[in-house]
């Protein structure tokens, strides 16, 4: 009985903790501010980050005009680097959520720019959740590829790019790649590929599974001439710069010309195509729908 009793003061005690949290983040909120914070790994390449990361945020704000659009990078590397290169003062999650807070922001909705749930969209989430309290309603988009309507969604965005393929032609598309589970995006996505029509566009990553070795052999067994590289990224940083399109021997273009190919790469982030910042809209959607339920 003794113990029941202590559980049910402690339990009471945490329950009153968690009431007066959330009354004073309801008291200094302001109910009229909302923001969407665009959470994004980021990119030390000018250009390329305004062309993707900046025009999703433009695309958010134009759609959904009664919240603010504010930026986050999760990459310390990159926020100390545009900084001390360039004078470019980017917040790290938490000094966004700090930032939010302490403008009285009571609704946030967080929509990060990944393309899918892996580690970054677990650790945004988890970086995120000491703050949530701050606030009176925290809600996540989800990332790029999270339903099988958004893979098809992705495909056709890429496909109406491209254009008609000639038969001696391929299109390699060259992801990322990462250790969790989620990998298994890049595997369904070139399976759907196949299955929609476009025998001869592959995904690859520069880290995991397909690897380069993989797609060579796919490749070869095509019977094409010619490859096209493009990244499958939503920004061309440094991986389509170096890994993809560079001059250093392991670059896939230099391997895949040493393997007899015409080789044409394209600089260009996922992040510019107008139907990929539309998937992003779209989960900032839902989440607004989920917040206002």
């Amino acid at each position: 009985m003794r113990k029941l009793l202590i559980f049910i003061l402690t339990l009471t005690l945490f329950m009153s903790v968690l009431t007066c949290n959330a009354s004073q983040a309801s008291a200094k909120a302001d109910p009229s501010k909302k923001a969407i914070l665009v959470v994004s790994f980021g990119t030390s390449y000018n250009d390329t980050r305004e062309n993707t990361i900046g025009a999703i945020e433009k695309q958010i704000a134009a759609q959904y005009p009664d919240y603010e659009v504010r930026r986050a990078f999760t990459s310390q590397i990159i926020i100390n680097k545009l900084l001390s290169r360039d004078g470019i003062k980017i917040d790290n999650l938490a000094q966004a959520m700090e930032r939010l807070a302490a403008d009285g922001i009571s609704t946030v909705i967080v929509q990060p720019t990944h393309v899918m749930n892996g580690y970054e969209y677990e650790e945004m989430k988890e970086a995120v959740k000491p703050y949530e309290d701050k606030f009176v309603s925290v809600k996540y988009g989800a990332p790029l590829l999270n339903s099988v309507e958004d893979y098809k969604k992705v495909i056709a965005a890429l496909a109406a790019d491209l254009g008609k393929l000639p038969e001696n032609e391929a299109v390699v598309l060259m992801g990322h790649g990462t250790e969790h589970y989620a990998n298994a995006a890049y595997s369904a996505l070139d399976y759907m590929f196949k299955d929609l029509g476009y025998g001869n566009i592959f995904v690859g990553t520069v880290e995991s599974y397909p690897s380069l070795d993989t797609v060579l052999r796919k490749v070869w067994e095509s019977g094409v001439k010619k490859v096209r590289l493009l990244p499958l990224m939503i920004v061309a940083g440094d991986h389509a710069t170096n890994d993809m399109a560079g001059d250093e021997e392991y670059s896939w273009k230099n391997v895949f010309k040493s393997k007899g190919y015409e080789v044409d790469c394209i600089i260009k982030g996922i992040g510019e195509y107008q139907a990929i910042r539309d998937i992003f809209v779209e989960h900032v959607g839902a989440a607004i729908k989920v917040e206002t339920e």
